[in-house]
């Protein structure tokens, strides 16, 4: 199915009474960072960053990323975590995770930062009432690579995620490597052979490696019900990651550096798993914070798409990408009965399942957060749109990005974060003005003929008016066939 050629950019949805009101930051393609308000008016833009993600703090700040190495020697390495205050200033810096001679370039420290960070302070990114991000201070979580092997997974050379904790002055203090925790993960004997041949292989120089996991989210859990009740699982100082490329969710013990749960990579494992489906190329898997609404619970955009290792099929040939699902869900799941307690899929998104359901879709990025009044804020991150629902479902907010890569020539954005006004007081507090859904049936562009233009009608001998709900229409819909 193609694009239409012409659609609405900016906010096309807003109902300022039910939304969850404040400044949007989202990554800009190649322009920067951007706030915009509730009617997508951009308060402010930091050009040049990268994103991957932006996060604002309070009193204007943001942490972002800074300058990507060379894609013929990494894989999305970022040289340089930064926090940028509001004039462009540059107040924190990590780079020292590794010292990098490339081919061509010169020598220099380098973060090898991808995908996700956390300040000191808040567990997740985003607002929760009482959770802070530090901006002067305080321990930050980095997701990082390193180069790797391990006899266990494969003879090739692995990009390895690790995770890093650093101090203010940017020293290490902990870290955790992903590879050292491959037999705790539960990988299947087809799967882990599939690992063997192929983890995931890129291209780079000199030999290439395998991209094995692609962990894309990291934060810790925070204070949570589940710990209060006594389940050391879920330790406050806990963190939860997920790996995109193999379909798993994990939590890591902060104090033992091992698993404590999981969910994946294999959904057949057990009735609880079977139930909640086959969880594909997921992005953002995290535990809402204390103080919102679904506290203690998993909140996780399901992409679909592909992902995964298994046995040679069909759809995966080498069994590499080997789940197949075209439409996406945004999941919230008790981590304990692992029961899904919410979601928004094509179904609650009014689409027709399944011949309509790839009209939700995002096969790779997005995110979801969950916002103080109950409402969700989704990044359905592959068409750049942004957009907000209530626990019900109803659309009270939509945004679609403007910004198309020159690079990459998609309108795409990573993840996108609500923030109250009060963290950005130096744009003050904007004008809110609501905007009615257009509706699509009439509208049409300038010049164009309007719905129900018809130069002559005439009625058909023996053809009743078509009625929606008659036994022809109700068949057709439950069997396509």
């Amino acid at each position: 199915m193609g694009h239409p050629t012409i659609y609405p950019t900016g906010v096309t949805v807003y109902n300022p009474d039910k939304c969850w009101n404040g400044f949007t930051i989202f990554q800009a393609h190649e322009v920067g960072a951007v706030l915009m308000d509730m009617n997508g008016r951009e308060v402010k833009v930091w050009q040049g960053v990268n994103g991957m993600p932006n996060k604002l703090l309070p009193g204007g700040q943001i942490l972002t990323t800074r300058g990507l190495r060379n894609g013929k020697y990494g894989v999305q390495d970022y040289l340089d975590l930064v926090q940028v205050d509001w004039d462009g200033s540059i107040v924190w810096k990590f780079d020292r995770n590794e010292f990098i001679e490339d081919p061509g370039t010169p020598g220099r420290w380098m973060a090898r930062y991808h995908h996700d960070h956390q300040r000191e302070g808040n567990p997740v990114g985003y607002y929760a009432p009482g959770m802070e991000p530090k901006t002067d201070s305080g321990n930050t979580l980095i997701l990082a690579h390193r180069n790797a092997r391990n006899k266990d997974i494969t003879d090739k050379l692995l990009l390895d995620d690790v995770i890093l904790e650093v101090d203010w002055e940017g020293d290490i203090v902990w870290e955790w490597s992903c590879n050292e925790h491959f037999h705790e993960m539960g990988f299947r004997e087809g799967p882990k052979n599939t690992l063997c041949r192929n983890p995931n292989y890129r291209p780079t120089q000199p030999e290439g490696m395998g991209d094995w996991m692609h962990t894309n989210s990291m934060s810790a859990l925070g204070p949570n019900k589940w710990h209060d009740a006594g389940d050391e699982r879920f330790h406050p100082d806990n963190i939860i990651a997920d790996g995109r490329e193999a379909n798993i969710i994990f939590i890591i013990s902060k104090k033992t550096g091992k698993i404590v749960w999981k969910l994946g990579p294999d959904y057949d494992a057990s009735p609880e798993a079977r139930a909640v489906g086959w969880i594909i190329g997921q992005h953002h898997a995290h535990m809402i914070p204390r103080g919102l609404p679904g506290e203690g619970n998993i909140l996780v955009f399901d992409n679909g798409g592909w992902g995964g290792y298994d046995v040679p099929n069909p759809g995966s040939p080498t069994g590499v990408k080997a789940a197949l699902r075209d439409h996406s869900r945004v999941l919230e799941i008790d981590p304990v009965s692992l029961k899904i307690v919410w979601q928004y899929t094509p179904c609650e998104a009014g689409f027709l399942a399944p011949m309509d359901s790839n009209r939700f879709y995002s096969p790779f990025i997005s995110s979801a957060q969950r916002l103080p009044n109950g409402n969700t804020l989704i990044t359905e991150g592959s068409d750049g749109r942004v957009f907000e629902v209530t626990r019900e479902h109803e659309l009270v907010w939509e945004y679609i990005s403007p910004y198309w890569g020159k690079l990459i020539p998609m309108n795409m954005v990573y993840r996108a974060y609500r923030a109250p006004y009060e963290w950005a007081p130096q744009a003050g507090r904007p004008e809110e003005k609501a905007i009615e859904r257009i509706d699509v049936n009439t509208f049409r562009m300038p010049g164009a003929a309007a719905f129900g233009d018809r130069v002559s009608v005439v009625e058909v001998e023996g053809c009743a008016p078509f009625e929606p709900d008659n036994a022809l229409c109700v068949a057709s819909v439950e069997d396509p066939e």
